[in-house]
């Protein structure tokens, strides 16, 4: 183990309140998942459950047992409050009734 070959990675996690960059040498062939155990994140927000949370590298999505390349970026992402989808249906919706109120004291200019 003496000669394996050590590479830099990050470990990203953000909260509205507060946003950590580790980072990490770790050997290489290191995963996902053992880069973050080995950063020690996991004991600084105890909310992060490797379980539940989605990761991945530099913004797209990855799986725990992915190998890390030197100067990779593994971003831990929170859990959605909203569903994306649902919001943008919500907020076109309050848009259109909003719009139909506007409409309806309006003259008709035919």
């Amino acid at each position: 183990m003496e000669n394996a070959e050590l590479i830099e990675v990050e470990v990203a996690y953000a909260r509205p309140d507060v946003q950590t960059i580790l980072p990490v040498k770790v050997q290489a062939g290191t995963t996902i998942e053992e880069a973050i155990r080995h950063s020690g994140i996991l004991e600084s927000f105890p909310e992060i459950d490797l379980a539940r949370n989605k990761v991945g590298v530099f913004g797209k999505l990855a799986k725990l047992d992915a190998v890390l390349r030197p100067g990779d970026r593994v971003e831990i992402y929170r859990a959605l409050i909203a569903d994306p989808k649902e919001a943008r249906r919500r907020r076109a919706a309050k848009g259109s009734q909003a719009k139909r109120r506007d409409d309806a004291g309006q003259p008709d200019k035919s």
